[in-house]
């Protein structure tokens, strides 16, 4: 009977354990998704009162991507909370173009938002100079709010509780002295 009881046991933690080992072996490591590589292909000077292109290469793996969203972002130096979107669209071979003109001589700056097909997304930034501006006048550009929203997301909650934490630290030492 407990040759019966062990056999019971037995069998069945046995194949518990065969079934384990296959089903990780079967399990792929999951892939990370790249990031999509994005070259700017508009020239970092231009005329003014012309129409130019706003141009972006999207590739992914060493392969053209023709199934990105391309969002092309343009303000004046200064001026970010002016910014002017614009959908680029697929030309070829990976290739985003939208057109735009700069009606006076000045330092502007465009971000290429461009997200992936599995939801990645990547924004390089170029300085583009319209016409001959006087560069004396033209205001700095504040790349602290440029990137506003990723020292939020990276800071969030953190200044403050560690300044409490901290002062109340203090506190608890001097109470002690």
């Amino acid at each position: 009977m407990k040759k019966w009881l062990l056999a019971l046991v037995a069998v069945p933690a046995l194949l518990v354990g065969c079934g384990d080992k296959k089903e990780s072996a079967d399990l792929k490591e999951p892939e990370i998704p790249q990031i999509p590589e994005v070259e700017i292909l508009t020239p970092k000077e231009v005329a003014i009162n012309e129409t130019i292109d706003l141009a972006a290469r999207v590739e992914q793996g060493g392969k053209k991507v023709d199934d990105a969203s391309v969002q092309f972002e343009v303000w004046e130096s200064g001026k970010r909370d002016e910014s002017k979107m614009m959908d680029g669209k697929l030309e070829k071979d990976g290739v985003y173009k939208a057109t735009t003109t700069f009606d006076h001589d000045g330092v502007y700056y465009m971000f290429a938002h461009t997200t992936s097909a599995n939801g990645i997304h990547n924004m390089p930034k170029q300085q583009i100079t319209a016409g001959k501006p006087d560069m004396t006048k033209v205001l700095p550009e504040d790349e602290k709010a440029s990137n506003s929203m990723d020292d939020n997301m990276m800071n969030h909650g953190n200044d403050t509780s560690d300044d409490a934490e901290h002062g109340e630290h203090e506190k608890n030492e001097e109470n002690h002295h």
